[in-house]
C-alpha cells in the first residue's frame, strides 16, 4: 500500500495486469453477484435525472425493476447501488446479439442522449473505492469471472491502472493520476 494524497492505494493496481475479455466472460460481472454496481451519494440524482433518456434502451425486467425499486436503492447498512432484476443481473443491463452484457446507460451514452457514462464504481472495475472519514482505500478486487481479463492483460502487459485510467482521472484527478504514474515507473 502507499498513500496518494487521501487516497491509500493498493500495489496490485500497479502489479497485476488486467483488459476487459468481454467475448469471453460475456460481462458477467453486470450479471453475477448478489449485490448492484455501487453507486456515490452525488449519482442517485443523476441516475433519476437520466432514467427518461435511458429508458428507451432497457430491457422491459430492467425497467420494470427500476420502476419497482427506483433509480438506485439504499442496502441495510445505508450505501447506494443500482437495483437489480430477480437479485441478480444489474436492472441497467442490456445484452447485444452475442449475448454479452453491456450497460444501458453507457448505450445511452453512446448514441449521445446524454452526457453521462455511467456509475463511476462501473467505470473503474475492478478497481473498487472504499471511502473512509479521513481517506478513500483504491483496491484491485480479484474475481474469478475476470481470469480471462487477467490473462489478456499479462499477454498485452497492460496493468490494472492503465486499463482503468479514463476511470481513475474521472475519480481523483490528472494530477491524483500523474502522480500515480510516477510510483509505478519508480516501481518499475
Amino acid at each position: 500500500m502507499f498513500q496518494l494524497g487521501k487516497t491509500i492505494v493498493s500495489e496490485d493496481i500497479i502489479d497485476k495486469d488486467f483488459v476487459c475479455n468481454l467475448s469471453a466472460c460475456k460481462g458477467a460481472c453486470c450479471i453475477d453477484g448478489d449485490a448492484g454496481a455501487p453507486v456515490d451519494p452525488e449519482e442517485v440524482e443523476i441516475l433519476e435525472s437520466i432514467y427518461p433518456k435511458v429508458k428507451p434502451f432497457l430491457r422491459q425486467e430492467g425497467i420494470d425493476a427500476i420502476e419497482a425499486q427506483g433509480t438506485s436503492i439504499t442496502t441495510e447498512f445505508g450505501d447506494f447501488e443500482t437495483p437489480l432484476i430477480n437479485g441478480a443481473d444489474c436492472a441497467y443491463v442490456i445484452f447485444d446479439e452475442k449475448k454479452t452484457a453491456l450497460c444501458g446507460i453507457e448505450e445511452a451514452y453512446n448514441q449521445g442522449e446524454i452526457t453521462w457514462k455511467k456509475p463511476v464504481s462501473c467505470h473503474l472495475y475492478p478497481i473498487r473505492v472504499k471511502d473512509y472519514s479521513e481517506f478513500s482505500g483504491v483496491n484491485y478486487e480479484k474475481w474469478e469471472i475476470c481470469d480471462d481479463a487477467c490473462s489478456l492483460g499479462k499477454e498485452l502487459q497492460v496493468p490494472v491502472y492503465k486499463f482503468v485510467k479514463e476511470a481513475l482521472i474521472r475519480k481523483f484527478g490528472a494530477d491524483w493520476y500523474a502522480e500515480l504514474e510516477k510510483v509505478a515507473e519508480n516501481r518499475g
